[in-house]
């Protein structure tokens, strides 16, 4: 029967980014009575769960971005041998048992997973992407927590906003008082999560002598800047690494 397993043998090369989403999360915000249009304690579960993946895991991605209910890890080496099946189902089904134990809503959750094959420079690219769809996340979802305040239905509020400008959502906020340019940093710009080394210093017996090491932690950047500019180029190409 194995030769009938579907896509069993169905293998990727590195580098990729395995994208998390969470299934069916505006009834899981709802059951838990999540603030809007941002949590704190939902983003910060968000986040616990990316740092997991990376330090215990066992999956050893190189490092993780997250926005709203979405993650994307980046692997440079792949386990199970790069097998499509184990990475997706061993991913999400660890994400959705992290976060379940993190947030205890009472119901599964779950995540799903897929896999974008890239370069390290195709890399930058998917990175600005994603910081660019938690922008227009982050507006729609202030947008649309203004209007069911004013009393329009959640359907009717999403429905008058599809396809305005980013500059009409920006404006329709800053008329209510709010300016979008100056919320928290995560909300707009996502977060970061990777692996820092860093330079230890200390003493071998054996030899009687100070020695230096380098040891890998896991750091987390809440206020990233814009991908897209100069610096931030500039960053991911420090976390990303050389081709």
């Amino acid at each position: 029967m194995k030769s009938r397993e579907v896509f069993a043998n169905l293998i990727t090369v590195p580098p990729v980014f395995v994208r998390l989403d969470g299934r069916g999360f505006h009834r899981l915000a709802d059951r838990l009575s999540l603030a809007r249009p941002f949590d704190e304690r939902f983003h910060e579960s968000m986040v616990s769960v990316l740092k997991s993946l990376i330090s215990v895991s066992g999956l050893n991605p190189d490092f993780g971005y997250t926005f709203s209910d979405e993650i994307s890890i980046y692997f440079s080496e792949l386990p199970f041998g790069g097998r499509v099946e184990k990475i997706d189902s061993i991913t999400a089904s660890y994400a959705s048992s992290a976060f379940s134990l993190l947030l205890d809503p009472k119901s599964p959750v779950s995540f799903d997973a897929r896999i974008i094959q890239v370069t390290p420079e195709l890399a930058t690219g998917y990175l600005i992407n994603r910081q660019h769809e938690a922008w227009r996340n982050h507006m729609n979802a202030y947008c649309q927590g203004a209007l069911i305040d004013e009393g329009m239905s959640a359907y009717d509020a999403q429905k008058s906003l599809q396809g305005l400008p980013s500059k009409a959502l920006h404006e329709m906020m800053f008329s209510r008082g709010i300016n979008l340019a100056e919320t928290p940093s995560w909300q707009r710009r996502g977060t970061l999560v990777y692996k820092k080394l860093k330079h230890i210093q200390g003493f071998n017996p054996v030899e009687h002598q100070f020695v230096e090491t380098l040891r890998s932690s896991v750091t987390t950047e809440r206020d990233l800047p814009l991908f897209n500019s100069p610096e931030g180029r500039e960053f991911l190409n420090s976390v990303i690494g050389s081709p």
